[in-house]
């Protein structure tokens, strides 16, 4: 089914729990970032070519769990997205919450790859992703580390303190609600290969609960590899730097980090909740520039950091007024998601990762999909 833009935006409004009623902003076609005087010099930050291969894959395999809860996966791996791409891959099991337990929703799968075996859990987005944001942007949770459930649990690894962190809420219950299907599936895999390598990945807000859980297996001693996109920020700023220390995504060696946070330029999720609300990006971000599709590997950087300025942080109050940075800080206070985070992209640019994410077709089906193995060209659409 193909919706035109007209047709999207007033249903993305109706999502939204407050009226949109903001104050009048100057547009851009395109967020461009802040740099400050005070700025370092520029550095090459390009992507080798290993790594930009491994998350335009990864960015397909987080696709096919939008099949979860359409028209589903089947054994050995069949659906109608990218699934015939992986003939290695073998399906463990699919979840769904639905959307009265905060829609958490992926699979896992064997990738029997002779190369580079491990168990994949690919957690999928929502729709409703503004919805969730806003109507538990005010009740941050504490967030205490993993320890043990019972006698009965593996010794976990010594987890590490964190002191004074919160996280949101929302984010939280979703993982607490995916867990125990997840959590026993991801134990006798690993009891079954303990040589397979655990990869976690999420789009969204399953980049958001792909965080929480690979925070949870690494105390469990699991060492999980995470790449998100389009991840939301899940917690204040003692839980980023928790993350930071237990993943050392602020290193110099990129390519080896165990964490890797990919963001879009005119994607707003990676900004919201909004900092006014106390939420803070981590480090290990890798940076899109290129509005459209499909990237080539110079429009995919490192950044520096939690928020490098070159990267979505200086998207955060770009090309904004005195006055205009005064009006969206009273809107924040009213509980409103301010203006420059262009809402609106939700259904475009936020979806943008390599591919358009959330569509589960046959690849060719898709106008906006560009394949070199096929040798398909991409198109450029307006419509959805």
């Amino acid at each position: 089914m193909r919706f035109g833009r007209a047709a999207l935006l007033p249903s993305l409004f109706s999502i939204l729990p407050h009226p949109l009623t903001t104050t009048a902003l100057p547009t851009t076609n395109q967020q461009h970032p802040l740099i400050s005087n005070d700025s370092p010099a520029p550095t090459n930050y390009t992507i080798t070519a290993d790594i930009f291969a491994s998350l335009s894959t990864l960015a397909r395999i987080v696709d096919i769990s939008y099949c979860v809860g359409l028209t589903g996966i089947t054994a050995p791996f069949s659906c109608l997205s990218h699934c015939s791409s992986f003939p290695t891959f073998a399906l463990i099991t699919t979840f769904n919450t639905g959307p009265l337990l905060s829609d958490s929703c992926g699979y896992i799968a064997y990738d029997h790859s002779p190369s580079d075996p491990r168990i994949i859990i690919a957690f999928r987005g929502t729709y409703g992703i503004a919805n969730t944001i806003v109507d538990l942007s005010t009740i941050p949770q504490e967030y205490v580390p993993y320890i043990g459930e019972n006698v009965t649990d593996p010794s976990p690894t010594t987890p590490q303190a964190c002191t004074n962190c919160t996280v949101h809420s929302g984010f939280l219950k979703s993982w607490r609600n995916t867990r125990s299907t997840v959590t026993p599936q991801i134990d006798i895999a690993l009891k079954m290969h303990p040589e397979y390598r655990l990869e976690l990945v999420g789009h969204s807000l399953g980049g958001a609960v792909a965080l929480l859980a690979g925070l949870e297996f690494h105390a469990r001693g699991w060492s999980p590899r995470i790449t998100t996109f389009g991840e939301p920020k899940v917690g204040n700023l003692a839980f980023t730097q928790h993350i930071d220390d237990i993943f050392s995504s602020s290193g110099a060696v990129r390519e080896n980090s165990d964490y890797r946070r990919v963001t879009h330029v005119d994607d707003p999720v990676p900004l919201l909740p909004p900092t006014e609300w106390g939420y803070r990006p981590h480090a290990g971000e890798v940076y899109i520039t290129k509005s459209g599709l499909p990237p080539e590997i110079e429009d995919v950087r490192w950044c520096d950091g939690d928020d490098d300025v070159r990267c979505s942080a200086g998207s955060d109050r770009s090309l904004m007024t005195k006055d205009m940075v005064e009006a969206e800080q009273e809107m924040s206070a009213s509980g409103l998601i301010p203006a420059r985070y262009k809402i609106w992209q939700l259904f475009f640019a936020h979806r943008d990762y390599f591919w358009r994410l959330g569509i589960c077709m046959r690849e060719w089906e898709w106008k906006g999909w560009d394949s070199r193995d096929a040798g398909v060209t991409f198109v450029e659409v307006d419509e959805l």
